[in-house]
């Protein structure tokens, strides 16, 4: 299963789901042109609302980061923002407060809170790199000699 819910994690379900979408395809797991499960059956899977699928399906939308074809479903897309770099930044400002607010309150101090976010980097970027060499090899046929 690509996607897990928490349902006593006290955020909503859809958001659950657009952090999940994000991750993967920061990691690699999910790649450009990929489609996404459809609607009903990860509705099923995740014993969800459909219209709570749909609507993370449109927050994901909203950000840029999918794009939904009608008959053919959803796809991540290319790394081609829509956004632009104000606004990209303005973004991720707001995430990177939130992170630094909970660190405040789980008292985190400034080095160990940048300790962590270079090793959550160096994490993200293995992972992609790993995906990447992994799909290099299963596309690219073998020399024998």
């Amino acid at each position: 299963m690509l996607f897990q819910i928490d349902f006593k994690a006290g955020k909503p379900v859809y958001l659950q789901l657009v952090d999940q979408v994000r991750y993967a395809a920061a990691s690699g797991r999910l790649r450009a042109d990929e489609p996404l499960p459809s609607i009903r059956p990860l509705a099923e899977e995740l014993r969800v609302n459909r219209n709570t699928i749909a609507k993370a399906y449109a927050e994901l939308e909203k950000q840029g980061i999918i794009e939904t074809f009608p008959g053919r479903g959803s796809f991540l897309k290319e790394n081609n923002t829509p956004f632009s770099n104000t606004m990209r930044e303005k973004l991720l400002l707001t995430e990177i407060d939130e992170a630094v607010v909970t660190a405040h309150h789980l008292q985190v101090d400034r080095e160990k809170f940048l300790e962590m976010v270079k090793e959550r980097l160096d994490y993200f970027e293995r992972k992609s790199t790993s995906f990447s060499e992994d799909n290099l090899s299963k596309t690219t046929p073998r020399r024998t000699e």
